[in-house]
């Protein structure tokens, strides 16, 4: 219900930009992700390397197109991660294992761009910006929950989040700048790198006290969790193609 509801909000966005604007430009990109996240109360987060893949409507003037309107629907892979460097008894060499806490967002902006001449011919670079919507359809924090329990750990839970804490809905802007080539009269290409903060939390825990540790050693034994809130930041380069439908009036 919430894809639906997505792209119904896309769709009602990107119908003025189709019915107002002199033309049409769609974009299809897709790229590298790189994600990081503020976790209270807990160590050090690493970046977290995944991928991103986006379609865009954007108004396009046919006098000078120096400015625009867009709306842009995607599919983000963020979140972030930890690596663990383990050494020999020798101290010779050593081993690294990944832990990735991926949140699998479907993101809807609504922004604006600024566009200025790159050279003498039609290529373009632009800046902008938008404010950001996003969806969580999915995480990995179950199967790493149940990967742990397999291993015995016990202790993973005063570390890794619970999967039932994660926020589906967050919010946040996005800004990034990028060049626009032109390879004939209707395709181009656009390269850009984008900044998306979100301002609302994508996890956001409570303190649970009195939680019993499984430890062999220890039975009976008990913990309190400290109150946990994570919130995303990602940056990303993206490549992609942009088909114009360009709308020509002829006199009568």
């Amino acid at each position: 219900m919430h894809k639906k509801l997505l792209f119904s909000l896309f769709c009602f966005l990107v119908i003025p930009i189709l019915t107002n604007a002199q033309s049409t430009a769609f974009t299809l990109s897709g790229g590298s992700t790189i994600g990081t996240q503020r976790w209270d109360n807990s160590f050090d987060r690493q970046p977290l390397f995944q991928w991103h893949a986006t379609i865009a409507a954007e108004s396009v003037n046919n006098e000078d197109d120096k400015a625009s309107i867009y709306a842009q629907l995607g599919y983000h892979v963020k979140g972030s991660a930890i690596r663990f460097q383990f050494f020999n008894s020798g101290g010779t060499g050593y081993f690294q294992t990944v832990d990735r806490f991926k949140f699998n967002n479907i993101s809807l902006i609504l922004g604006a761009k600024q566009k200025f001449p790159l050279g003498s011919g039609k290529s373009k670079y632009f800046y902008f910006g938008g404010i950001r919507g996003d969806y969580t359809v999915s995480t990995n924090l179950g199967a790493l929950a149940e990967r742990n329990a397999g291993f015995g750990n016990q202790y993973a839970a005063l570390i890794y989040p619970f999967p039932e804490f994660v926020r589906r809905v967050t919010g946040g802007v996005s800004a990034g700048a990028g060049i626009q080539l032109p390879l004939s009269d209707l395709i181009g290409a656009e390269l850009k790198l984008s900044i998306h903060p979100d301002f609302t939390l994508q996890y956001n825990q409570p303190p649970i006290p009195n939680v019993i540790i499984n430890d062999p050693f220890n039975p009976g034994q008990t913990t309190n969790i400290s109150a946990r809130r994570i919130r995303n930041v990602a940056l990303e380069l993206s490549l992609g193609f942009r088909f114009l439908r360009k709308v020509v009036y002829e006199e009568n």
